[in-house]
C-alpha cells in the first residue's frame, strides 16, 4: 500500500490503538485485540522492550494489510529507518525532527511528527508531513485544535494523549482528522483479555464515527 492510501486508511478509520506494554508478548496480544476490534492502524511504541522485534513479527502476522502497524517514540532517524525496515509502515514522534521527516520521504512513508505550537505545526507542513500530531494533548486540548484550524484549516491534526472515550466527540468537533489512544483504550482491562480490549476498540471506532456524522 503506498503512502496515501495507508494515511487515507487512518483517517477514514479515525482511531490509532498506541501500544504501550511490559514486555513483546503483551504488546502482542494488544496488537492482535486492536485489529479483532478493527483498528485500521496500531502503533508500537518504542518504549516497548523489544520492539522492532513486535514489529517485524506483527508485520509477518499481517502480511495482508489486516491492520497497519507503525513505530512510535521515534525520536531519530537511525531508529525510523530500523522501523520501517523491520516491516513498519508509518513512523510517529512525539516531537519535529525534519530529518526523520526527511528519512521518511526517502523510503516513502508516512510520517506523524509531534507538535505543540503553531510555529512546530508549520514547520512539519513545510517539511511535507503526512499528519500532524498535537501532544500532548492532554495539555493542550480540543480548544487548541480548534483555534489552529482557524488560520490553517488544511492541517491534518490528530491529537495524542488526552483522548477518552467521553471527550471524542470534542476532539472530532474541533477538527481532529484522527485520533491516537492509548491508556484509555486499555484502562480497567485485564492483560490478557483480548476480548474485552476488542469489545473496548470496536466502542471507541463507533464513537468517533458518531461524532462525525453529528458534525
Amino acid at each position: 500500500m503506498d503512502k496515501q492510501g495507508i494515511v487515507a486508511r487512518i483517517v477514514d478509520c479515525g482511531l490509532v490503538a498506541v501500544v504501550r506494554a511490559e514486555n513483546a508478548e503483551q504488546a502482542m496480544g494488544i496488537a492482535d485485540a486492536c485489529a479483532e476490534g478493527g483498528a485500521a492502524a496500531i502503533e508500537i511504541t518504542f518504549t516497548v522492550p523489544g520492539a522492532l522485534g513486535v514489529i517485524e513479527a506483527l508485520a509477518r502476522r499481517y502480511a495482508r494489510g489486516e491492520i497497519l502497524i507503525g513505530a512510535g517514540t521515534v525520536l531519530d532517524s537511525e531508529t525510523a529507518r530500523a522501523a520501517l525496515l523491520s516491516g513498519a509502515q508509518y513512523v510517529v514522534s512525539p516531537h519535529f525532527d525534519a530529518g526523520i521527516v526527511e528519512l521518511c520521504h526517502r523510503y516513502r512513508a508516512p510520517v506523524m511528527p509531534g507538535t505543540m505550537s503553531v510555529t512546530e505545526i508549520v514547520r512539519a507542513l513545510e517539511a511535507g508531513a503526512d499528519m500532524i500530531k498535537v501532544f500532548p494533548g492532554d495539555v493542550l486540548g480540543p480548544q487548541f485544535l480548534r483555534a489552529v484550524r482557524g488560520p490553517l484549516p488544511h492541517a491534518p491534526l490528530a491529537p495524542s494523549g488526552g483522548v477518552t472515550y467521553e471527550n471524542i466527540p470534542d476532539w472530532i468537533d474541533a477538527g481532529a482528522v484522527a485520533l491516537s489512544v492509548g491508556r484509555p483504550l486499555m484502562a480497567g482491562i485485564a492483560p490478557g483479555d483480548g476480548k474485552a480490549l476488542a469489545a473496548r476498540t470496536r466502542q471507541f471506532i463507533e464513537r468517533i464515527r458518531e461524532a462525525r456524522a453529528g458534525i
